[in-house]
């Protein structure tokens, strides 16, 4: 038997609790299976028992027990990592652009959790579950830059208790089309599910949860703007919906901008550039700064 944990973050916020435990497996028990499972009363929601019908909510923890799964047997690897920062407790990456942050059926490997599996040796936080060892946040696959992950469960709730008081420092980067008509700003919004399309976000909802972003000019190229986003809050996609909301998709973004542009970029450009944290033994203020990937700088000179 297997011992399966989650934390529930607001991406599966609102998912009932057996689709939500297929999502959270990623498919690596059918839906019937999960559903008698929590019918028998082996799976708790905060220490409780609930229906297949619960609603489940940001902060909740999942745990049940489940025979070995073949789909959770994950390979540690020799990635070579640009590492930022590390001690005993946490380690700060900077992710490259197309690596993504944990596996999942079709693709198990190559992705962050084996490299990070490898470099640790096995010692990652379980928090949330044996498909996500160590990880407490992930960007995008095409979004580059800073990814803190944890070596132990202390740790991970220390960070994770960060994130949801907002008090770690997370800036950006990202390029965006036109020219904003301020040099700073702030975007507060709702960010939800789109109910048209269940894979994206949106910010014209009328429930979700509120999402803040604090943007920066850095420079201005005419028809692109060279801008900073920090996060107040951390919702799914945030920054690429909130700059789509006001009329300033990022470079790149086909989902949310769906705008051609001449230079061949084939990701959003968004880069996570700074990270600070509260290290979570000794309480002292780590700050990390993840260079511009070569994309980036590239696109920045021929603005330029």
């Amino acid at each position: 038997m297997s011992d399966y944990r989650f934390l529930i973050d607001e991406q599966f916020e609102g998912e009932r609790l057996d689709k939500g435990l297929s999502l959270l497996t990623d498919d690596s028990f059918s839906r019937s299976f999960l559903q008698k499972l929590i019918k028998d009363g082996k799976v708790l929601v905060n220490d409780v028992t609930q229906k297949a019908s619960y609603i489940l909510k940001e902060d909740d923890e999942v745990y049940f027990e489940a025979p070995e799964c073949e789909i959770a047997q994950i390979l540690p690897q020799d990635i070579e990592l640009d590492i930022l920062y590390e001690d005993r407790d946490v380690i700060v990456v900077n992710k490259p652009k197309n690596m993504v942050v944990h596996p999942a059926p079709g693709h198990m490997k190559d992705t962050l959790v084996n490299a990070l599996m490898y470099h640790c040796a096995g010692s990652l936080s379980g928090i949330n579950g044996v498909l996500r060892p160590g990880i407490v946040h992930r960007i995008d696959k095409d979004t580059t830059g800073s990814v803190i992950a944890c070596k132990n469960d202390a740790a991970h709730n220390s960070i994770a208790m960060q994130l949801k008081e907002h008090t770690i420092n997370r800036k950006y980067r990202a390029i965006v089309h036109g020219n904003l008509k301020d040099d700073e700003g702030t975007v507060s919004t709702l960010i939800g599910r789109d109910p048209k399309d269940r894979k994206k976000m949106s910010a014209r909802v009328s429930e979700g949860k509120t999402a803040v972003t604090h943007y920066r000019v850095i420079e201005r190229f005419g028809d692109y703007t060279y801008v900073e986003c920090r996060l107040e809050t951390g919702r799914t996609h945030q920054i690429r919906v909130h700059m789509a909301y006001i009329g300033h998709p990022l470079v790149g973004d086909m989902i949310y901008g769906n705008r051609k542009n001449p230079f061949g970029i084939d990701t959003q450009c968004l880069h996570a550039y700074i990270l600070g944290f509260d290290q979570p033994t000794t309480g002292e203020y780590i700050e990390t700064c993840a260079p511009l990937p070569d994309y980036f700088k590239y696109l920045l000179e021929k603005l330029g």
